[in-house]
């Protein structure tokens, strides 16, 4: 095992001026967008390609039990791998360091997680009540829409002959809430504990993957383009990650302060939502905007002081988004905002919240192989 575990990780300099070497030594011609083009259509071909994609989309689906505890302890490892790099540089054995680390990350995850409880709990438990003052509160601003309303029940009245009234019927619901967690309890701690499983090999095992990769590629070139492409999507996806997470740190913290400051209740549990929140671009923001504002409406008594806390938050979102953030990434893993927004509400659709968190960085991973392969080549530019 230990002999495993100090398998060195291969990059693209290890195949650096062997090309003559690869294969009969022939010139590949790859198929360009315009060469495309101009061939016809196979219309069986466009329907195969099509009923693959369906199938695709439906395993993916499926499958999502399986395959989101992986994708997210893949996605997990780019972010804490280097750690254990560093850790082997202290001469510190992968399997001790992974094992230390991961530890580590599920304690302070569990610590933040059972800290911001009690305060989370605390709003849901008053949260009938909190709805009944929210809207007592918006009731100067409400009339007008009233009687419109009212004025458009009395025509409607005019113009409607009269039905006879329905009998009404009684229909016993269960809460949904309820059978949610009854149902998704089990799913949910077998998931987790799959992931944590995964995450540990996938830390102590560094570059015994794409070593077991690279032997089952056939030619030279293929070898290359594979390590390649790995290497890049673990750079750029885990220098993602890293940055916006502590970017992400960094918003919660400054907007939990000034939350605290101007007297809103609970300001930590404000900064670790508004901090997880805006790992969904565009929609997280506006979604923490929107839950700020019901907050600070129900904890003031003038709506013109509670406006206050939503528009700190837009002030220190914008900032965030439009300078930090694209001066401290650059625009190596720039997107489509189309592209991120169609992504975000794919994801979403297959695989939840956990599918809207993980959509930037499948997307970007998806960019970045799409680069590589000259056929497909043009689609990483559409995405760009």
């Amino acid at each position: 095992m230990d002999a495993a575990l100090r398998t060195p990780v291969v990059s693209a300099r290890d195949f650096q001026g062997d090309d003559d070497q690869a294969g009969a030594g022939k010139p590949s011609s790859p198929l360009h967008l315009h060469e495309l083009t101009r061939r016809p259509f196979d219309v069986r071909s466009i329907a195969l390609t099509g009923l693959f994609i369906l199938a695709l989309f439906y395993t993916i689906y499926f499958m999502r039990s399986l395959l989101l505890p992986l994708v997210l302890a893949l996605l997990l490892s780019y972010l804490l791998r280097p750690f254990v790099r560093a850790a082997a540089r202290l001469r510190i054995s992968p399997s001790l360091s992974a094992a230390i680390i991961l530890l580590s990350f599920v304690g302070l995850i569990g610590y933040a997680v059972s800290f911001l409880a009690a305060p989370a709990a605390a709003w849901l438990e008053k949260a009938p009540s909190s709805l009944r003052q929210f809207e007592s509160k918006l009731i100067p601003l409400r009339a007008p829409i009233q009687n419109v309303a009212r004025a458009s029940g009395e025509l409607e009245k005019i113009t409607t002959a009269a039905e006879p009234k329905a009998k009404p019927v009684v229909e016993v619901k269960r809460h949904p809430i309820a059978d949610i967690v009854y149902l998704r309890t089990p799913e949910l701690i077998v998931g987790m504990v799959m992931l944590v499983i995964l995450l540990y090999f996938l830390l102590a095992y560094d570059g015994v993957f794409l070593t077991k990769l690279i032997k089952l590629l056939p030619t030279l070139a293929d070898k290359k383009r594979a390590v390649c492409i790995a290497i890049e999507i673990e750079t750029h996806v885990s220098r993602y990650l890293f940055t916006a997470t502590l970017i992400n740190i960094g918003l919660g913290c400054a907007v939990g302060t000034a939350a605290g400051l101007l007297g809103l209740p609970n300001p930590v549990m404000w900064g670790a939502m508004v901090a997880v929140l805006n790992f969904v671009p565009y929609l997280g923001a506006l979604t923490g905007i929107i839950c700020m504002t019901l907050g600070a409406v129900l904890s003031f008594d003038s709506f013109g002081y509670a406006l206050i806390f939503p528009a700190v938050y837009l002030l220190f979102a914008t900032l965030e988004a439009n300078f930090i953030t694209p001066w401290v990434m650059g625009r190596s893993l720039t997107l489509n905002p189309v592209i991120v927004l169609l992504s975000l509400s794919f994801w979403g659709w297959m695989w939840g919240i956990a599918g809207i968190i993980l959509a930037v960085p499948i997307l970007a991973a998806f960019k970045i192989f799409c680069a590589h392969i000259k056929p497909i080549e043009p689609i990483a530019e559409f995405l760009s």
